[in-house]
């Protein structure tokens, strides 16, 4: 049995009964150096991630096998953002014993008194800051777990270049250990020097003026992208959306992506969805990048190339695929329609004569809606394809 404990900045004193007893049997004790370190009278084996945590996994493994017991060590709660989802998924639930203590986020929101259901949580340890940006809205309450010491410094950058540095912000350093700190202050004129490495970032998110918030929605306005006019028009984009339905955990291939609006606004729907943004044009690649990371989803993917190329290096089947660019090429909407799941949804737009014509035989194989968008807006006439795949009969 493999034993992962919760542990905090007070260290052995603050542990329940149950663990100090787990940690006292074991014959193994693995974790980060700074957790271990916080275990002086240890006389067993030691075990870290310095090498990373497969290589300290495989080590673990090699303790197991020879029938030795471990107790792994992690901040707080871990299966929040920590280690045991990695101990879980290598070793099995039935092998693993979790034994949770108060994390960052319980302990913040008790030093803040803030309700915990209440609070938006999101960690950029070796995630991208611009994540931060799908959360900005008025009056919500961040706690971020933080990368280093550097983090509050770049997140009231951050927070006064998209229009809220007047944002409450509090930095609370080594939280519930001999050396906890609290650091208060307004993101536009923070004036504290470097936090150290073991913090979290609360923010209560006041915009001024200048900001402008953004909906979750489908069909946000079109200036929100930077573009070249390779861009699905805002009614257009939420009428498509709405057709590829994205649920949470699915998968998106958007194929001849142009702004890279489909897919931004698809991985904008929920944090557990995936896309994949398939553009020939390199200038246009970065400018999906950009506009996934201003954002808040920077976990985009990016392929530069061919969308008929690209699809044979993609792997699995994706639960649903836009066709933007090459939509007049019936192999591509052939290729796509092979490659979807049971299930899956394809939607597709034309603007020329030569695509619509295109979507009018594609509809003929397969069935699925097909349907003319006219906007008065002077933008052109949208001809839409939208199909689903029949679930494989018993």
């Amino acid at each position: 049995m493999i034993v992962v404990v919760g542990i905090g900045e007070d260290g052995l004193a603050g542990l329940t009964l149950r663990a100090r007893q787990a940690i006292a049997e074991t014959q193994v004790l693995a974790g980060g150096a700074r957790h271990l370190g916080l275990v002086q009278d240890f006389a067993g084996a030691r075990v870290d991630w310095s090498q990373g945590i497969e290589a300290g996994l495989d080590a673990i493994a090699e303790h197991v096998d020879a029938g030795r017991s471990v107790v792994v060590l992690a901040s707080g709660d871990p299966l929040y953002f920590g280690v045991a989802k990695n101990v879980i998924q290598r070793f099995g639930a039935n092998a693993v014993r979790v034994l949770p203590a108060p994390g960052a986020v319980s302990l913040t929101c008790a030093a803040m008194g803030w309700s915990q259901p209440d609070v938006q949580v999101l960690t950029v340890h070796g995630r991208p800051l611009q994540r931060v940006h799908l959360y900005l809205i008025p009056g919500v309450r961040l706690v971020v777990l933080s990368q280093d010491g550097d983090t509050p410094s770049q997140m009231a950058e951050l927070l006064t270049e998209r229009g809220f540095g007047l944002s409450r912000m509090t930095v609370l350093e080594h939280l519930g250990g001999a050396a906890e700190r609290r650091l208060d202050g307004v993101a536009g004129v923070w004036a504290h020097a470097r936090a150290a490495d073991l913090n979290t970032v609360a923010i209560e998110a006041i915009a001024d003026a200048t900001a402008r918030p953004l909906s979750r929605l489908a069909g946000l306005p079109d200036d929100a992208f930077d573009h070249d006019g390779q861009l699905t028009k805002r009614a257009v984009r939420a009428v498509t959306l709405s057709s590829l339905a994205p649920l949470p955990g699915e998968t998106l291939w958007d194929l001849g992506a142009g702004a890279g609006s489909i897919s931004i606004e698809w991985l904008r729907a929920d944090e557990r969805c995936l896309a994949v943004a398939v553009e020939r044009d390199p200038l246009r690649a970065e400018r999906i990048k950009a506009n996934a990371a201003r954002l808040g989803v920077p976990r985009l993917k990016v392929i530069v190339g061919d969308s008929l190329e690209a699809l044979d290096g993609l792997r699995g089947a994706p639960d649903a695929v836009f066709v933007g660019g090459g939509v007049s090429s019936l192999s591509l909407l052939d290729a796509a329609w092979k490659r979807l799941r049971p299930g899956g949804r394809l939607a597709a737009n034309a603007v020329t004569d030569a695509g619509a014509s295109a979507l009018e035989q594609f509809q003929g194989r397969h069935g699925g809606e097909r349907f003319v968008i006219a906007i008065e807006d002077k933008a052109p006439i949208t001809h839409f394809v939208n199909v689903k795949p029949m679930e494989p009969k018993a």
